[in-house]
């Protein structure tokens, strides 16, 4: 992913674990970063559309118009994120350019005016800086990380690799 906000696992990052494996069977890398891949990527669309927490469990801040958070403006960053892999990594994010405002925050000043305006249904609103809090859709909760272990125990079981 080239732009927005990502997440990537290397499978180097489990070297000695595969290492160990690699004695008993032989394993897809591929196979298996696909997996975990579409695996985070599904954990972040429910992290967006319905957990409304970041990965640490900190419920996200409402909006001001109360209505569903990080989905006022349709549906730009759910339909963004998306995954990749390799033989050797899984990443998946979201690729939406104003996906990193999201994910960290951000402050929003004018650059030529003295006061931004926004046009809303009951007119114009002017301000002179808007912050926008983070609300962090990426990342890894203790329960996205079970999540991905056992979906690693459940592929090894299935596989059980070719004897070598």
């Amino acid at each position: 992913m080239t732009s927005g906000i990502a997440l990537t696992l290397s499978l180097s990052d489990f070297d000695s674990a595969l290492a160990r494996i690699g004695d008993v069977i032989e394993l897809d890398t591929g196979a298996l970063a696909a997996e975990v891949a579409a695996l985070g990527e599904s954990q972040t669309r429910r992290r967006i559309d319905s957990e409304k927490s970041a990965p640490d469990g900190t419920p996200w801040p409402p909006n001001r118009a109360g209505t569903p958070t990080l989905k006022q403006t349709g549906r730009n960053l759910l339909d963004s994120v998306a995954s990749v892999s390799g033989a050797d990594y899984a990443e998946w994010g979201a690729t939406w350019e104003y996906a990193h405002v999201h994910q960290e925050g951000a402050v929003i000043e004018p650059k030529t005016a003295k006061v931004l305006v926004f046009q809303g249904p009951n007119g114009k609103t002017f301000a002179r800086r808007v912050t926008i809090p983070a609300r962090p859709f990426v990342g890894l909760s203790d329960d996205n990380r079970a999540e991905i272990s056992d979906l690693v125990s459940d592929f090894l079981s299935r596989s059980g690799g070719v004897a070598r």
